[in-house]
Protein backbone atom coordinates (compact mmCIF):
# COMPACT_ATOMS: atom_id res chain seq x y z
CA UNK A 1 0.00 0.00 0.00
CA UNK A 2 2.71 2.48 0.98
CA UNK A 3 4.76 1.79 -2.17
CA UNK A 4 1.72 2.71 -4.25
CA UNK A 5 1.31 5.85 -2.13
CA UNK A 6 4.91 6.82 -2.79
CA UNK A 7 4.28 6.41 -6.51
CA UNK A 8 1.03 8.40 -6.36
CA UNK A 9 2.78 11.23 -4.55
CA UNK A 10 5.60 11.06 -7.15
CA UNK A 11 8.23 10.33 -4.48
CA UNK A 12 11.02 8.68 -6.41
CA UNK A 13 13.02 6.33 -4.19
CA UNK A 14 14.72 3.02 -5.00
CA UNK A 15 14.12 -0.31 -3.29
CA UNK A 16 15.55 -0.23 0.25
CA UNK A 17 15.73 3.59 0.33
CA UNK A 18 18.36 5.04 2.65
CA UNK A 19 17.73 8.02 4.89
CA UNK A 20 18.64 9.54 8.26
CA UNK A 21 16.46 10.18 11.28
CA UNK A 22 16.88 13.92 11.67
CA UNK A 23 19.72 15.49 13.62
CA UNK A 24 23.38 15.57 12.63
CA UNK A 25 26.36 16.68 14.71
CA UNK A 26 27.00 20.39 14.57
CA UNK A 27 30.24 21.44 12.90
CA UNK A 28 32.87 22.97 15.21
CA UNK A 29 32.36 26.41 13.64
CA UNK A 30 28.64 26.28 14.49
CA UNK A 31 29.23 25.07 18.06
CA UNK A 32 31.60 27.99 18.54
CA UNK A 33 29.06 30.39 17.05
CA UNK A 34 26.25 29.12 19.29
CA UNK A 35 28.48 29.64 22.34
CA UNK A 36 29.45 33.14 21.18
CA UNK A 37 25.79 34.02 20.60
CA UNK A 38 24.93 33.00 24.17
CA UNK A 39 27.81 35.18 25.38
CA UNK A 40 26.57 38.12 23.32
CA UNK A 41 29.66 38.15 21.09
CA UNK A 42 27.79 37.70 17.81
CA UNK A 43 24.33 38.75 16.64
CA UNK A 44 21.34 36.52 15.93
CA UNK A 45 21.79 37.35 12.23
CA UNK A 46 25.41 36.17 12.26
CA UNK A 47 24.38 32.92 13.94
CA UNK A 48 21.56 32.46 11.43
CA UNK A 49 23.98 32.72 8.50
CA UNK A 50 26.21 30.05 10.04
CA UNK A 51 23.19 27.80 10.65
CA UNK A 52 22.38 28.16 6.95
CA UNK A 53 25.98 27.35 6.02
CA UNK A 54 25.89 24.23 8.22
CA UNK A 55 22.62 23.13 6.60
CA UNK A 56 24.18 23.58 3.13
CA UNK A 57 27.23 21.61 4.24
CA UNK A 58 25.10 18.70 5.49
CA UNK A 59 22.96 18.62 2.34
CA UNK A 60 26.18 18.44 0.29
CA UNK A 61 27.59 15.68 2.51
CA UNK A 62 24.38 13.65 2.27
CA UNK A 63 24.41 13.90 -1.52
CA UNK A 64 28.08 12.90 -1.59
CA UNK A 65 27.33 9.92 0.69
CA UNK A 66 24.45 8.90 -1.57
CA UNK A 67 21.43 8.95 0.75
CA UNK A 68 18.10 8.69 -1.06
CA UNK A 69 15.93 10.79 1.28
CA UNK A 70 17.65 13.71 3.03
CA UNK A 71 17.08 15.70 6.22
CA UNK A 72 17.97 19.30 7.03
CA UNK A 73 20.18 18.14 9.93
CA UNK A 74 18.53 20.39 12.54
CA UNK A 75 21.42 22.85 12.64
CA UNK A 76 19.03 25.50 13.96
CA UNK A 77 17.74 23.37 16.88
CA UNK A 78 19.03 22.33 20.26
CA UNK A 79 16.60 19.95 21.93
CA UNK A 80 13.65 18.96 19.73
CA UNK A 81 11.00 19.47 22.44
CA UNK A 82 12.43 22.74 23.75
CA UNK A 83 12.70 24.11 20.20
CA UNK A 84 9.00 23.60 19.51
CA UNK A 85 8.01 24.90 22.94
CA UNK A 86 10.01 28.08 22.33
CA UNK A 87 8.04 28.65 19.14
CA UNK A 88 4.48 28.08 20.44
CA UNK A 89 2.26 29.96 22.85
CA UNK A 90 1.47 28.42 26.21
CA UNK A 91 4.98 27.41 27.28
CA UNK A 92 7.62 28.63 29.69
CA UNK A 93 11.03 26.99 30.13
CA UNK A 94 12.44 25.50 33.32
CA UNK A 95 16.08 25.16 34.25
CA UNK A 96 18.30 22.41 32.92
CA UNK A 97 17.04 18.83 33.33
CA UNK A 98 19.13 15.73 32.61
CA UNK A 99 17.92 13.85 29.53
CA UNK A 100 20.38 10.93 29.54
CA UNK A 101 24.09 10.50 30.21
CA UNK A 102 25.56 13.99 30.35
CA UNK A 103 22.92 15.48 28.02
CA UNK A 104 20.70 18.22 29.43
CA UNK A 105 17.77 20.22 28.09
CA UNK A 106 15.52 23.01 29.33
CA UNK A 107 12.29 21.21 30.15
CA UNK A 108 9.23 23.12 28.93
CA UNK A 109 6.38 24.00 31.28
CA UNK A 110 2.85 24.18 29.92
CA UNK A 111 1.51 27.31 31.63
CA UNK A 112 -1.40 28.24 29.35
CA UNK A 113 -3.37 27.24 26.29
CA UNK A 114 -1.00 25.71 23.75
CA UNK A 115 -1.30 27.45 20.39
CA UNK A 116 0.54 27.38 17.04
CA UNK A 117 1.27 30.98 16.12
CA UNK A 118 3.14 30.51 12.85
CA UNK A 119 5.55 28.25 10.94
CA UNK A 120 8.29 26.68 13.08
CA UNK A 121 10.26 24.48 10.66
CA UNK A 122 8.77 25.38 7.27
CA UNK A 123 11.36 27.93 6.14
CA UNK A 124 14.20 25.61 7.12
CA UNK A 125 12.58 22.75 5.20
CA UNK A 126 12.14 24.98 2.14
CA UNK A 127 15.74 26.17 2.37
CA UNK A 128 17.05 22.58 2.54
CA UNK A 129 14.78 21.32 -0.25
CA UNK A 130 15.91 24.10 -2.58
CA UNK A 131 19.49 22.82 -2.23
CA UNK A 132 18.79 19.35 -3.67
CA UNK A 133 16.73 17.42 -6.20
CA UNK A 134 16.30 14.58 -3.70
CA UNK A 135 13.32 14.56 -1.32
CA UNK A 136 13.89 16.19 2.07
CA UNK A 137 11.76 15.06 5.01
CA UNK A 138 9.78 17.58 6.99
CA UNK A 139 10.32 16.89 10.70
CA UNK A 140 8.18 17.85 13.69
CA UNK A 141 8.12 16.78 17.32
CA UNK A 142 4.99 14.76 18.09
CA UNK A 143 2.30 15.72 20.59
CA UNK A 144 2.72 12.76 22.94
CA UNK A 145 6.45 13.38 23.36
CA UNK A 146 5.89 17.15 23.71
CA UNK A 147 3.43 16.39 26.52
CA UNK A 148 5.52 13.67 28.19
CA UNK A 149 8.73 15.69 28.21
CA UNK A 150 7.10 18.84 29.59
CA UNK A 151 5.75 19.83 32.99
CA UNK A 152 1.98 20.37 32.75
CA UNK A 153 0.66 23.17 34.95
CA UNK A 154 -2.39 24.08 32.87
CA UNK A 155 -4.38 21.16 31.45
CA UNK A 156 -6.44 18.92 33.77
CA UNK A 157 -4.82 15.71 32.48
CA UNK A 158 -1.99 14.36 30.36
CA UNK A 159 -4.53 13.36 27.73
CA UNK A 160 -5.96 16.88 27.51
CA UNK A 161 -2.46 18.32 27.13
CA UNK A 162 -1.56 15.77 24.43
CA UNK A 163 -4.71 16.39 22.38
CA UNK A 164 -4.25 20.17 22.61
CA UNK A 165 -0.69 19.79 21.38
CA UNK A 166 -1.91 17.58 18.53
CA UNK A 167 -4.12 20.40 17.24
CA UNK A 168 -1.21 22.84 17.35
CA UNK A 169 1.26 20.47 15.68
CA UNK A 170 -1.32 19.65 13.00
CA UNK A 171 -1.08 23.30 11.92
CA UNK A 172 2.68 22.94 11.42
CA UNK A 173 2.27 19.67 9.51
CA UNK A 174 -0.37 21.21 7.25
CA UNK A 175 1.91 24.19 6.56
CA UNK A 176 4.81 21.91 5.63
CA UNK A 177 2.53 20.02 3.24
CA UNK A 178 1.14 23.22 1.68
CA UNK A 179 4.69 24.29 0.96
CA UNK A 180 5.51 21.04 -0.83
CA UNK A 181 6.75 18.55 1.79
CA UNK A 182 5.70 15.09 0.62
CA UNK A 183 7.43 13.09 3.36
CA UNK A 184 6.75 14.24 6.93
CA UNK A 185 8.24 12.62 10.01
CA UNK A 186 6.58 12.88 13.43
CA UNK A 187 9.13 12.29 16.19
CA UNK A 188 7.53 10.33 19.06
CA UNK A 189 10.37 8.71 21.05
CA UNK A 190 8.25 8.71 24.24
CA UNK A 191 5.20 6.93 22.84
CA UNK A 192 6.00 3.56 24.40
CA UNK A 193 6.69 5.03 27.85
CA UNK A 194 3.18 4.34 29.19
CA UNK A 195 1.35 1.60 27.27
CA UNK A 196 -1.90 2.49 29.05
CA UNK A 197 -1.85 5.86 27.22
CA UNK A 198 -1.52 4.41 23.73
CA UNK A 199 -5.23 5.01 22.98
CA UNK A 200 -4.98 8.77 23.25
CA UNK A 201 -1.55 8.79 21.60
CA UNK A 202 -3.21 7.18 18.56
CA UNK A 203 -6.08 9.69 18.74
CA UNK A 204 -3.55 12.54 18.87
CA UNK A 205 -1.73 11.22 15.80
CA UNK A 206 -5.02 11.07 13.90
CA UNK A 207 -5.44 14.78 14.61
CA UNK A 208 -1.86 15.56 13.53
CA UNK A 209 -2.19 13.91 10.09
CA UNK A 210 -5.86 14.66 9.36
CA UNK A 211 -6.50 15.98 5.85
CA UNK A 212 -2.81 15.93 4.84
CA UNK A 213 -1.93 13.75 1.84
CA UNK A 214 1.72 13.09 2.65
CA UNK A 215 3.80 9.98 3.30
CA UNK A 216 4.00 9.93 7.11
CA UNK A 217 6.81 8.43 9.16
CA UNK A 218 6.69 8.13 12.94
CA UNK A 219 10.06 7.90 14.67
CA UNK A 220 9.99 5.89 17.91
CA UNK A 221 13.32 4.99 19.50
CA UNK A 222 14.66 3.15 22.55
CA UNK A 223 11.23 2.09 23.78
CA UNK A 224 9.62 -0.98 25.29
CA UNK A 225 7.93 -1.89 22.04
CA UNK A 226 6.91 -5.32 23.30
CA UNK A 227 4.28 -3.59 25.47
CA UNK A 228 2.65 -1.65 22.61
CA UNK A 229 3.18 -3.99 19.64
CA UNK A 230 1.23 -4.87 17.52
CA UNK A 231 -1.31 -2.24 18.69
CA UNK A 232 1.06 0.57 17.74
CA UNK A 233 0.40 -0.35 14.10
CA UNK A 234 -2.93 1.45 14.58
CA UNK A 235 -1.06 4.76 14.46
CA UNK A 236 -2.26 6.36 11.18
CA UNK A 237 1.16 6.57 9.52
CA UNK A 238 2.82 4.83 6.59
CA UNK A 239 6.23 4.06 8.05
CA UNK A 240 7.61 3.30 11.52
CA UNK A 241 11.19 4.45 12.08
CA UNK A 242 12.53 2.18 14.82
CA UNK A 243 15.77 1.70 16.75
CA UNK A 244 16.98 -1.86 16.13
CA UNK A 245 20.77 -2.14 16.36
CA UNK A 246 21.20 -0.85 19.91
CA UNK A 247 18.88 -3.64 21.12
CA UNK A 248 20.60 -6.37 19.06
CA UNK A 249 17.70 -6.60 16.56
CA UNK A 250 15.55 -8.35 19.17
CA UNK A 251 12.36 -6.91 17.64
CA UNK A 252 12.84 -9.21 14.66
CA UNK A 253 11.61 -12.09 16.81
CA UNK A 254 8.53 -10.08 17.77
CA UNK A 255 7.81 -9.51 14.09
CA UNK A 256 7.94 -13.27 13.52
CA UNK A 257 5.06 -13.66 15.97
CA UNK A 258 3.07 -10.66 14.73
CA UNK A 259 3.92 -9.65 11.14
CA UNK A 260 4.78 -6.01 10.55
CA UNK A 261 2.10 -4.67 8.21
CA UNK A 262 3.43 -1.20 7.38
CA UNK A 263 6.70 0.19 6.03
CA UNK A 264 9.61 0.28 8.43
CA UNK A 265 12.75 2.40 8.63
CA UNK A 266 15.04 -0.17 10.22
CA UNK A 267 17.90 1.18 12.33
CA UNK A 268 21.05 -0.58 11.14
CA UNK A 269 23.73 1.53 12.87
CA UNK A 270 23.89 2.31 16.57
CA UNK A 271 24.09 6.08 17.06
CA UNK A 272 25.08 5.70 20.73
CA UNK A 273 28.28 3.88 19.82
CA UNK A 274 31.50 5.54 18.65
CA UNK A 275 32.25 2.44 16.58
CA UNK A 276 31.75 2.88 12.83
CA UNK A 277 30.18 -0.43 11.84
CA UNK A 278 31.75 -2.09 8.81
CA UNK A 279 29.78 -2.71 5.62
CA UNK A 280 29.53 -6.45 6.23
CA UNK A 281 27.99 -6.00 9.69
CA UNK A 282 25.38 -3.58 8.35
CA UNK A 283 24.68 -5.87 5.41
CA UNK A 284 23.99 -8.73 7.84
CA UNK A 285 21.56 -6.54 9.79
CA UNK A 286 19.66 -5.65 6.61
CA UNK A 287 19.46 -9.30 5.65
CA UNK A 288 18.17 -10.10 9.15
CA UNK A 289 15.42 -7.53 8.62
CA UNK A 290 14.51 -9.16 5.31
CA UNK A 291 13.78 -12.41 7.14
CA UNK A 292 10.57 -10.80 8.46
CA UNK A 293 10.06 -7.68 6.31
CA UNK A 294 9.33 -7.61 2.56
CA UNK A 295 11.85 -5.62 0.48
CA UNK A 296 9.15 -3.18 -0.65
CA UNK A 297 8.40 -2.35 3.02
CA UNK A 298 11.99 -1.78 4.12
CA UNK A 299 13.83 1.53 4.48
CA UNK A 300 17.39 1.70 5.83
CA UNK A 301 18.59 4.30 8.36
CA UNK A 302 20.44 4.80 11.68
CA UNK A 303 18.79 3.99 15.01
CA UNK A 304 18.16 7.64 15.88
CA UNK A 305 19.44 11.16 15.29
CA UNK A 306 23.22 11.47 15.09
CA UNK A 307 23.79 14.73 16.98
CA UNK A 308 25.72 12.92 19.73
CA UNK A 309 28.36 11.62 17.32
CA UNK A 310 31.27 13.50 15.75
CA UNK A 311 30.96 14.59 12.14
CA UNK A 312 33.57 11.99 11.16
CA UNK A 313 31.70 9.19 12.97
CA UNK A 314 28.36 10.18 11.45
CA UNK A 315 29.76 10.35 7.92
CA UNK A 316 31.55 7.02 8.36
CA UNK A 317 28.42 5.25 9.62
CA UNK A 318 26.26 6.70 6.83
CA UNK A 319 28.75 5.86 4.07
CA UNK A 320 28.95 2.23 5.16
CA UNK A 321 25.18 2.10 5.56
CA UNK A 322 24.63 3.27 1.98
CA UNK A 323 27.22 0.82 0.63
CA UNK A 324 25.59 -2.07 2.53
CA UNK A 325 22.11 -1.15 1.28
CA UNK A 326 23.38 -1.03 -2.30
CA UNK A 327 24.97 -4.47 -1.96
CA UNK A 328 21.75 -5.99 -0.61
CA UNK A 329 19.72 -4.20 -3.29
CA UNK A 330 21.93 -5.76 -5.98
CA UNK A 331 21.37 -9.22 -4.45
CA UNK A 332 17.60 -8.74 -4.44
CA UNK A 333 17.59 -7.53 -8.05
CA UNK A 334 19.65 -10.57 -8.99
Amino acid sequence: MSRSKLERLKINVPKLPTTAVGSYPKFPYLLEARKNFQLGKISREELFELEKKATRDWISLQEEIGLDVLVDGEMYRGDMVTYFAENMDGFALSGLVRSYGNRYYRKPIIVGEVRWTGPITVEWWKFAQELTQKPVKGMVTGPYTMMDWSFNEFYPSREDACLALAKAIHREVKELWRNGAKIIQIDEPAISARPEELDFAIEAMKTVVEGVDAYFIVHICYGAFEFIYPRMLELPVDNFDLEMSNSSLDLVELFRLHPFTKDISFGVVDVHSHIVEDVETIEQRIEKALEVIKPEQLWIDPDCGMKTRTVQEAVGKLKNMVLAARKVREKIDG
